[in-house]
């Protein structure tokens, strides 16, 4: 997986699993509803959902 890093990634999110966890979550809302904020570059559920938590689009509470 190129975009986004991982590493880039961990800056927002302090944990690799909190950061499974979110994602996986997202990419599950994803591919139910099929509604996306605006202009993926990723076509998988997983890439969008960790390029929403990238761009700052999802508001995540710890």
């Amino acid at each position: 997986m190129r975009y986004p890093s991982i590493d880039k990634l961990l800056d927002i999110v302090p944990s690799k699993y909190k950061l499974v966890i979110i994602s996986a979550k997202r990419a599950k809302q994803i591919a139910q509803s099929d509604t996306v904020l605006k202009n993926p570059i990723c076509v998988k559920p997983v890439g969008k959902a960790l390029e929403e938590i990238f761009e700052g689009k999802l508001n995540i509470k710890f």
